[in-house]
């Protein structure tokens, strides 16, 4: 049990009585248990950053890709417009 479960359970105990402050304690302990499975869900700055990084990547691509294609596109309308 920890500093603040027993803090929490002293305080109940005075308050409510023995049984209602262990039922009290169970339930802080399983809500921190369940905020702490659900913590590991959120994305960090460390994530973040890294999609970020991949985003521009990606970005640079396709703009590489489409100019590629607007050149060739050209090429192929001057060629045809030469014979």
């Amino acid at each position: 049990m920890s500093v603040s479960n027993i803090r929490l359970y002293q305080i109940l105990k005075e308050r409510l009585g023995e049984k209602e402050a262990e039922l009290g304690c169970l339930v802080n302990t399983e809500i921190k248990n369940e905020f702490d499975s659900r913590k590991k869900i959120f994305a960090t700055k460390e994530d973040s950053g890294i999609v970020k990084t991949e985003l521009i990547k990606s970005i640079y691509f396709i703009g590489l890709v489409q100019f590629l294609a607007i050149t060739e596109a050209m090429i192929g309308i001057v060629n045809f417009t030469i014979k």
